[in-house]
C-alpha cells in the first residue's frame, strides 16, 4: 500500500497500525477502535502524501522545490500552491515567534522545522476525516493525537530523558493534543540561533504540548533557540505548556504543564 520503506499495515482487533520510513525518520500510525475500508484508504493516502512532501520539501534532495528555491532556480511566485502555502506558514511562524523560528537561519532555506509537524498533523487529520475517532501519528518523536487510546481513556506519551538513556523525564497524557520535543540528544546541535547562525544554546531538551502539531513544533523550535528567555515567552502562549530539562539535569516547566504530565523532578 506504500512506497518502499513501509512495513505494511497491521490490522489488530479494533485497530490498525503502520510504520513508514520517510523524510529521514520513522512515522508510526496507531488507529484505535473500529477500522473501516475508508480508514484503510485514508492511511494509504496519508503515507503516499508523506513521500510526496519529502520529494517536494526535502533540502537534501537536489531536485526538490526547496533545493531549487535555495539555488535561485525557482522563484516563490512560480512555485506550486502547496509550496507557497508552506512558505506563507513559515513567514507567519517567524512573525509569531519574533523571529526565533526562521527557516533561513543558516543562510539557506530549510523549512523542515515546520514541514514535519505540518505533515504529521495532516496525516492525522486525513485519518480522522475518514472516520477514525482515536488516532495517533508519530513522526520522529513529534505526535498528533485525536480522541484517546480508547473511549474515555487518554493517550499517554513518554518523554525521553535527554541525559539518561532509557529513562523518561515525564509522561504526558490527554485527549486531542500534540507533543513536540526539541533538543540535541538525537540529532546533535541542529537548531540554529537566527541572530548568529550558530547552534542555539538551549536546554538539553524542551517539550511543548498544545492542540495542533504544526505550531506546537514551531514553538518548541523557537523556544529552544531562545534559550534563557524561553520560559517567560512560553508562559505567554495560550493553549500551550512546556517542560525543559537543563544541561545540568535540572528542569523547569510552565505553570500549566502539570495538567498534562508529571515533571522530571516528580518523576525521579
Amino acid at each position: 500500500m506504500s512506497e518502499p520503506g513501509g512495513t505494511g499495515p497491521v490490522s489488530e482487533r479494533g485497530g490498525l497500525r503502520h510504520v513508514e520510513h520517510v523524510m529521514g525518520t520513522v512515522f508510526s500510525f496507531d488507529v484505535r477502535g473500529p477500522v473501516t475500508a475508508a480508514v484503510g484508504t485514508a492511511l494509504a493516502a496519508a503515507v503516499a502524501r508523506l513521500h510526496h512532501i519529502d520529494r517536494v520539501f526535502s533540502p537534501y534532495r537536489p531536485d526538490s522545490a526547496v533545493s531549487r528555491l535555495a539555488r535561485g532556480e525557482l522563484r516563490p511566485a512560480d512555485c506550486s500552491a502547496e509550496v507557497r502555502e508552506v512558505l506563507g506558514r513559515c513567514e507567519a511562524a517567524r512573525r509569531a515567534t519574533d523571529g526565533w523560528f526562521d527557516p533561513a537561519a543558516g543562510g539557506v532555506l530549510d523549512p523542515s522545522g515546520l514541514v514535519k509537524g505540518w505533515a504529521v498533523e495532516d496525516a492525522a487529520r486525513r485519518l480522522r476525516a475518514a472516520g477514525a475517532r482515536h488516532v495517533c501519528v508519530n513522526g520522529g518523536g513529534d505526535l498528533q493525537m485525536f480522541g484517546g487510546a480508547a473511549p474515555g481513556v487518554p493517550w499517554r506519551v513518554g518523554i525521553a530523558h535527554p541525559l539518561r538513556p532509557g529513562a523518561l523525564c515525564a509522561v504526558v497524557s490527554g485527549h486531542d493534543l500534540a507533543v513536540a520535543t526539541s533538543g540535541t540528544a538525537e540529532r546533535g546541535a541542529h537548531i540554529l540561533d537566527p541572530r548568529t547562525g550558530a547552534p542555539a544554546r538551549g536546554p538539553a531538551s524542551l517539550t511543548v504540548v498544545g492542540p495542533r502539531l504544526t505550531m506546537t513544533d514551531v514553538y518548541a523550535t523557537a523556544a529552544f533557540a531562545r534559550g534563557a528567555g524561553a520560559a517567560g515567552w512560553l508562559e505567554s502562549l495560550p493553549g500551550h505548556e512546556a517542560l525543559a530539562v537543563t544541561g545540568d539535569g535540572g528542569s523547569w516547566h510552565t505553570a500549566g504543564f502539570p495538567a498534562y504530565g508529571v515533571p522530571v523532578a516528580a518523576g525521579r
